[in-house]
């Protein structure tokens, strides 16, 4: 399975370093990119063996028709990967559009 990111979902990853470290979830700066970088590295590595759940139509506003998975990073927050999955010949092909976390989208699933 091939995965690629929306650049709205990229964007996020871009910020999401900054904004943890900014709200004191990281000590260090470097801490925060390196739990980002853990984040994607998870997704890229396992996304294609998770379970798939078809995604509320809360999550609409992104992408119809979507699926998502769940990615747990410590004991309190599990991280949600919303994305469509198309086929392109042989290949499959999971296009990521929306990432939030139990925190914050909890309510919506």
């Amino acid at each position: 399975m091939k995965i690629v990111f929306t650049p709205e979902a990229l964007a996020y990853f871009n910020e999401l370093s900054t904004l943890l470290y900014e709200k004191n979830y990281f000590g260090f700066e470097e801490s925060a990119l390196e739990y980002v970088d853990d984040l994607l590295k998870d997704i890229k590595e396992t996304l294609p063996n998770r379970v798939k759940r078809p995604a509320p139509p809360y999550f609409d506003r992104y992408g119809k028709k979507m699926v998502y998975c769940t990615f747990r990073k410590n004991k309190d927050t599990h991280w949600y990967v919303f994305f469509n999955l198309y086929q392109n010949g042989h290949e499959l092909w999971a296009v990521v559009r929306y990432i939030g976390n139990n925190h914050l989208i909890a309510p919506y699933l």
